[in-house]
């Protein structure tokens, strides 16, 4: 089971990446996210179904997390430690808010960008107000605290047991740090002059994702149980 957790971890976050890049390739994510709405439903209708169906792999992809998450606790053997329970409910509710977050862009964004392409004038405010609440709030902000808040916990775990190498663990601690300062950017449209760093995106984002596989790799790598006791 520990192996096919490891495994699990760098699948989902390779497929993940792989779903992400294609679109933004393809629709400039997540740059776009910032842009007006007349902007965002025009390229979005342009983009048409295909579009929509490249949503539909990142969210889903992104959704294959919560199994590792969950399983992460019994396969180092740890199911009755405290933290490890806490962080897990933490990173699975993460993953479900951020699968909403995505998939509002199946079922939510289409009829909107169809009714702007109609000439629809009201849709702008009904843009601006699904994005704000399925995007930014629950996605972005709740979404991504949890996934962080579930990571600093499952390193600052290891490194309380060494049940992984130690440098995991630390590595964790300053990804966790790094994802955490794309909130600036998330509170900031919300708060128009809370500061931003326009860097903190991409590189939170990316060590966020190299240190999920990295964990995958060392839960694979773990040569034997007895090691984990």
């Amino acid at each position: 089971m520990r192996r096919t957790t490891g495994v699990l971890f760098i699948v989902a976050a390779v497929s993940f990446a792989i779903a992400a890049s294609v679109l933004s390739a393809t629709f400039d994510w997540p740059d776009i996210l910032r842009e007006p709405a007349d902007k965002v439903l025009t390229e979005y209708a342009d983009g048409g179904s295909s579009l929509t169906w490249i949503w539909f792999a990142v969210a889903w992809t992104y959704g294959l997390l919560a199994i590792p998450i969950l399983m992460l606790p019994r396969a180092i053997n740890r199911e009755s430690s405290t933290l490890l329970r806490i962080a897990t409910v933490l990173g699975a509710t993460s993953v479900l808010l951020s699968l909403i977050g995505f998939l509002r862009w199946v079922f939510v964004v289409p009829p909107l960008a169809r009714a702007h392409a109609a000439g629809d004038t009201g849709v702008a405010a009904a843009w601006t107000a699904q994005h704000q609440y399925g995007g930014a709030l629950i996605g972005e902000h709740l979404g991504e605290l949890l996934g962080i808040a579930w990571s600093v916990g499952v390193s600052v775990f290891i490194l309380r047991t060494s049940v992984l190498p130690r440098w995991i663990g630390w590595a964790g601690l300053v990804a966790g740090v790094l994802y955490l300062a794309n909130q600036g950017d998330i509170l900031s449209t919300a708060v128009p002059d809370f500061p931003v760093w326009d860097a903190a995106g991409l590189l939170g984002s990316t060590a966020w994702g190299v240190w999920t596989i990295l964990l995958g790799v060392g839960l694979y790598l773990r040569q034997s149980r007895s090691h984990l006791e």
